[in-house]
């Protein structure tokens, strides 16, 4: 709405999307915000921004290889240094805006987060679902928006404006994912099933172990020591390192390998195809028989997986879930 003039503001919606990709965006999509399927949503679109009435959905792309890479920090450093990027464009994309007499708002990527709501549903917009309403791609069995052409390998986030817009983009017609399954066999928790089943507890307690959750168990395990030597004999030097590293440069996930191995998406399928035999030996391989700890709950359907594989380090920890946790989409937040 022009706050000169009190009128809706109606865009083209083939020159927003030239404009959004100007900016920087590898993908764009736009949805109302009354659309009937976003409806469980629409109460935190209008708390974010009252005069909502159309939300910008964008996506960024990730260097798959980086992604990949057995090496972690890489792909973790790859994941935060395009959470700055996409974080830059949608901001660039509101401005932009604004001289058009367009008002509205960036959400974050993924954090900052409501932790005052801990376990509940911490983050306010759930970015998946309207990327899969705007048509940028659909859910892929690990729980990832996989988009046609750059696979799961993408960012997401949204902007609320004040303006309509003249044609709104629907869902694709189809889903990327073709049930190849590796993310069931890199997972080193066994968190997706091959029937589609998702245990968002297993993924919380180890991919999230140095933040979330596993934060607080790093308090409890320095206030129940009685003394340094204490704290040493339970807690490796390592581990203490990692929650340092985290807590100073960026919160790292322990695996995400789910992520990694996906050859969905027009950009990977090929190099998939040509050569499977090669691509699970260069790509999942790799992540899967890594030397590595694995933090799950004792007596677990997630300790008795990683026990199975001998190159993993099982670690028993409490559940970073303290408390009932509200039934929401495992799969929606970032």
């Amino acid at each position: 709405m022009n706050t000169l003039t009190n009128k809706v503001v109606q865009l083209g919606a083939e020159d927003l999307r030239r404009l959004c990709l100007e900016c920087g965006a590898d993908g764009v999509g736009f949805v109302e915000v009354d659309r009937l399927s976003l409806a469980d949503e629409h109460d935190a679109f209008l708390r974010v921004y009252p005069r909502t009435r159309s939300l910008i959905s964008i996506i960024s792309r990730v260097n798959p290889e980086a992604v990949q890479s057995p090496v972690r920090e890489i792909a973790n450093e790859e994941n935060h240094r395009t959470t700055k990027e996409i974080s830059h464009i949608v901001v660039a994309i509101v401005r932009r805006l604004n001289t058009l007499g367009v008002r509205g708002l960036a959400t974050p990527v993924g954090f900052p987060m409501n932790m005052d709501r801990w376990p509940g549903k911490i983050w306010e917009i759930s970015h998946k679902p309207i990327a899969i309403e705007a048509g940028l791609g659909q859910m892929g069995i690990n729980r990832n928006v996989i988009n046609p052409r750059f696979g799961n390998h993408v960012l997401l986030d949204t902007i609320l404006i004040d303006a309509e817009i003249d044609n709104y983009d629907q869902p694709i017609d189809f889903n990327p994912c073709f049930n190849c399954n590796l993310c069931v066999a890199a997972c080193p928790v066994g968190a997706i099933e091959p029937d589609g089943t998702f245990d968002f507890e297993a993924c919380m307690t180890h991919n999230y172990h140095d933040f979330l959750g596993g934060f607080v168990q790093f308090v409890d395990a320095i206030a129940d020591a009685t003394n340094a030597a204490d704290y040493r004999s339970r807690n490796t030097d390592a581990e203490t390192a990692s929650w340092w590293q985290s807590l100073s440069y960026g919160a790292n996930y322990k695996a995400g390998y789910c992520w990694a191995v996906c050859p969905a998406g027009d950009e990977l399928f090929g190099i998939y195809n040509m050569d499977t035999k090669n691509y699970v030996k260069t790509v999942v391989r790799p992540l899967r028989d890594r030397q590595e700890p694995i933090y799950a709950i004792k007596d677990s359907r997630a300790e008795k997986i990683a026990r199975r594989r001998k190159n993993k380090t099982v670690r028993i920890v409490e559940s970073p879930i303290r408390a009932p946790i509200p039934l929401i989409d495992a799969s929606g937040g970032e």
